[in-house]
């Protein structure tokens, strides 16, 4: 590969030029092997931030990523896809739908990640159950996608990379909104998984990091061309995240939430969500099946257990418990308008349930119980939220994170729909 001068390459960007195919795939490879001082990849990433990237680039960039590290071969029977979410508040989905579109004949390889600031993660929820363990080895996913057809586990440290490294420095130059870096970050790791069918929810409102319509657009339309590019079909649905989805927020208590869906009950919006990703999963592997039948069937249940087992934990174990539960009532009678996603997120972080920092520990039993959702009536005095923690000085600063958090009116707010737009991407 031909050597560049890092100084050249960010001058470029900087300077509001494109950067040539050979640039990329040096400045990422020299990056990933410590040939690219922190410094330097710090300003082109400012750089990229500022002057962004053309579609040709981001697509660049993302193969540089895959490049860096190794790629799955999934050699299973049946048809993989996979799904991603760009992160919310209550946004449990991958543990009811995994093993939802499993049952329905796919193979669903979901290598996830943990919570940082007020979005949670979902191995973080997963290790509330007893004996499940995240760490798998590219052998035990294939064996378990083969049994099982649903694995939910950590990524392996051969892929991508270059995008854990450019995470990290992204996290601390304020270069994170970056849709270039937001798109090509997301977009390696996905492709590197090797699954032929990829399903996005990009999510907008108080509690997404894209808070418009119109962001969150523009980056399913970024990541959409980024997989057809690389020859992978990739569908996404803009998701409404102004509301947290379900009432519950946290970890065990957001476990319990799913398990509830997967036995046929649950909040309708997180039925609704998690449908609405299986049917365009689905129709990316060509099964021809209707996941509402197989969820009401409890053939999804089965799968959830068997797929829980698989990786050490124990379906039927109680979940933990908080030591410490602290009630916030209505202010007023009439009926709850809103609730804000973020504001609730903040709140459930501090109690514990989410990190600052990615080397943080999580309470598994933390979380926030929402229980009214707008358009609910409330009544003076009564509980409008439940909140869980182990450590009992922690609800004053989840209080504080709360204030104008919600409010109550005499009417309720006109319902809107959570998925407001979908975006195919074809081969």
């Amino acid at each position: 590969m031909r050597a560049f001068s890092a100084v050249d390459v960010i001058r470029a960007k900087r300077d509001g030029g494109r950067l040539s195919d050979e640039q990329i795939d040096w400045v990422v490879d020299a990056y990933t092997h410590g040939v690219v001082a922190e410094e330097q990849m710090s300003a082109l990433a400012m750089a990229i931030f500022l002057r962004g990237m053309d579609s040709a680039e981001i697509s660049r960039w993302t193969g540089a990523m895959i490049a860096s590290g190794e790629r799955l071969t999934l050699d299973v029977s049946r048809p993989t896809v996979d799904k991603h979410s760009t992160g919310g508040v209550g946004d449990k989905i991958t543990l009811p739908l995994a093993p939802l579109v499993a049952a329905c004949g796919a193979a669903v390889p979901q290598l996830s990640g943990r919570g940082l600031g007020h979005t949670g993660g979902t191995l973080d929820k997963l290790e509330s159950i007893p004996g499940w363990r995240a760490s798998l080895t590219t052998a035990e996913i294939a064996r378990q996608l083969e049994d099982v057809g649903a694995v939910v586990c950590a990524a392996t440290s051969g892929l991508a990379p270059a995008d854990k490294k450019l995470y990290a420095l992204r996290d601390v130059t304020s270069t994170v909104e970056s849709i270039p870096l937001i798109a090509s970050s997301i977009m390696s790791k996905k492709i590197a998984e090797g699954a032929s069918g990829l399903v996005l929810d990009v999510k907008f409102g108080s509690g997404a990091f894209m808070k418009t319509l119109d962001q969150a657009r523009t980056l399913a339309s970024t990541l959409t061309s980024i997989g057809v590019a690389h020859g992978v079909p990739t569908t996404a649905l803009l998701t409404d995240m102004n509301v947290p989805l379900g009432r519950a927020v946290g970890n065990a208590v957001e476990v319990a939430e799913s398990v509830s869906v997967l036995r046929g009950g649950g909040p309708s919006d997180v039925v609704e969500l998690t449908l609405a990703l299986a049917r365009e999963m689905l129709a990316l592997a060509g099964l021809d099946v209707d996941p509402a039948a197989v969820l009401a069937s409890g053939e999804a249940y089965e799968t959830w257990c068997r797929m829980i087992s698989a990786q050490g934990g124990d379906p039927s174990a109680p979940l933990p418990k908080p030591s410490h539960v602290h009630v916030v009532t209505a202010p007023a009678s009439g009926v709850l308008a809103s609730l804000d996603a973020y504001a609730v997120g903040v709140a459930s972080w501090r109690l514990g349930a989410g990190r600052a920092r990615k080397e943080d520990p999580v309470q598994a039993a933390a979380g926030i119980l929402c229980l009214a959702k707008p358009g609910d009536a409330v009544t003076e005095g009564e509980p409008l939220l439940e909140l869980h923690t182990d450590t009992p000085s922690a609800v004053p600063a989840a209080l504080a994170a709360l204030e104008g958090g919600f409010t109550v009116a005499a009417a309720a707010p006109a319902a809107a729909p959570i998925v407001r737009e979908t975006i195919r991407g074809t081969v």
